[in-house]
């Protein structure tokens, strides 16, 4: 029985030109949306300081918070995927030949692309929905569709993450398959 090997993750050489782009891109979406989430902090501070001493909230912050923070969560799947950075149960698999360990991580990573994908697909027609009833926030009367579409790219980065991880497992499996003597 083989030894259990550590998972490769994106900065390994075994990710091709794409990989290491659909990388670049993913890290640098993620970067976006933790900078968005730093200007929120911010934002809150300054709300949460005007209300206190001086009566002055900033107007719409909790519109502003819920939107801005859907699309700044849906901008760092995609990264964490590539990585290896899920939550990964290895109790029943620790024991597995790396082989095996590879195809159940190309399953999982083909199940993360399905899932992204339905994420996609579902919240981009939402977005039209909204869009065609013409829902606005209360308060800034913002239109609520933007804030939802702005998800899309993220959790189709989850999507292409996903297939592409499954390919890229898939290979490693199969590399990793052990031949028979006779």
């Amino acid at each position: 029985m083989d030894a259990p090997e550590a998972q490769p993750v994106a900065h390994d050489a075994g990710f091709g030109p794409f990989g290491r782009a659909l990388l670049t891109i993913t890290k640098l979406t993620a970067i976006a949306g933790g900078l968005v989430f730093v200007a929120l902090v911010a934002m809150e501070i300054v709300s949460i300081v005007g209300r206190k001493l001086f009566s002055a909230p900033v107007p719409g912050d909790v519109e502003i918070l819920q939107m801005c923070a859907a699309f700044a969560s849906a901008t760092f799947f995609a990264y964490c995927h590539l990585i290896g950075g899920d939550i990964k149960v290895d109790f029943f698999t620790h024991n597995l030949r790396s082989h095996r360990v590879a195809m159940l991580d190309a399953i999982g990573s083909l199940l993360v692309g399905l899932f992204g994908a339905l994420l996609a697909w579902r919240t981009g027609a939402g977005a039209l929905v909204l869009k065609e009833v013409g829902e606005t926030s209360a308060i800034l009367g913002w239109p609520v569709w933007v804030a939802q579409a702005l998800m899309v790219p993220g959790f189709l980065l989850l999507a292409i993450a996903g297939f592409y991880l499954a390919v890229h497992r898939l290979r490693i499996a199969a590399s990793k398959r052990p031949t028979r003597s006779r």
